[in-house]
């Protein structure tokens, strides 16, 4: 055998125990009614550093978060700023010290970010913080009616053993999911940019907007309701394509930025929006909540600035 043949041989192989190897499922006993929380961009780093993020701002979110005492909290990525720096890793044990203490559960994704540098180092940084994922790049957590995929969108979503098991879970729903929650890094709609004129900002991918029109296709024939939680964007955004909800939560600590929207937005605003959601599960219904967190004054300010509430079958 060739060397060539042999290296092809050696790829072909790889890939096919990979796809058969078995994906994370996290089941975590949870009934309807609850609430679980999200956000991403959070940039966990030296608070001194007020270059890379808003420390003021990442640490109120936390804090509230953990008041509001959830039943599990979704991260969408850009956990830390480096992710192949340790320090900035201790950074984020020490200030999300509170979550553990409460023993509130994390369901993590990767950002673009957390897979600064060596991408080995990186990645071992990121599972020693989430030993639960079992070393998961991509993983599904069940929690009664609703179903959150949680995708690893540095690889592409729907090529490989990612798109083959993506499409392998929208299959085979459960009769009693109502809704999936599709978490992933970088957003399929935003009305953000890379040339946004306010400095900052984020175009859509190709991959994500294949990935769009492979959901809005199934959603027209699937009982469960699709939402899509993304980050990247250092902002709040809401769309609706074919019946699917797009929600950019990307306000978690990294510095916000406002966006120049398009008319046909769901959600209007001019200011810069560090924020997180607030996601309540019922029979039949997800209510969605964005909550504000405002630093113009002396005193934050936490308001209600976004709520949609979606319908299942059920709940008609």
């Amino acid at each position: 055998m060739s060397i060539r043949r042999a290296l092809v041989w050696v790829v072909i192989t790889y890939t096919a125990l990979v796809a058969q190897a078995p994906v994370l499922h996290i089941d975590t006993g949870l009934k309807t009614p609850f609430t679980f929380l999200s956000f991403g961009d959070t940039r966990f780093t030296n608070p001194a550093d007020h270059k890379a993020a808003n420390p003021e701002a990442r640490q109120l979110l936390v804090q509230a978060m953990a008041a509001e005492h959830p039943a599990f909290i979704s991260i969408g990525g850009d956990i830390a700023y480096n992710g192949n720096n340790p320090d900035d890793w201790k950074v984020y044990d020490e200030e999300t010290a509170v979550w553990r203490a409460q023993r509130i559960r994390v369901f993590p994704i990767l950002g673009n970010h957390d897979l600064h540098g060596k991408e080995t180092t990186a990645l071992a940084n990121y599972f020693q913080r989430f030993p639960e994922l079992k070393q998961s790049r991509f993983y599904s957590v069940r929690a009664d009616n609703a179903l959150l995929l949680n995708l690893d969108s540095s690889l592409d979503e729907l090529t490989g053993p990612q798109g083959t098991w993506i499409r392998a879970q929208l299959d085979s729903l459960a009769p009693e999911v109502e809704f999936v929650f599709l978490v992933l890094h970088h957003p399929p709609y935003t009305s953000s940019t890379d040339d946004h004129k306010f400095g900052g900002g984020h175009s859509i991918r190709e991959a994500e907007k294949q990935l769009a029109r492979m959901l809005e296709a199934r959603q027209g024939h699937t009982r469960a309701r699709f939402v899509v939680l993304s980050s990247h964007v250092h902002n709040y955004e809401r769309h609706e394509h074919g019946g699917v909800i797009y929600l950019v939560t990307g306000g978690g600590g990294a510095h916000a930025y406002p966006i120049e929207r398009a008319p046909e937005d769901l959600f209007q605003s001019k200011r810069v929006n560090y924020h997180y959601l607030q996601i309540h599960l019922d029979k039949g219904s997800a209510t969605i909540t964005m909550r504000r967190l405002g630093l113009e004054t002396p005193t934050p300010l936490w308001t209600t600035e976004d709520t949609v509430q979606i319908k299942s079958p059920l709940g008609k």
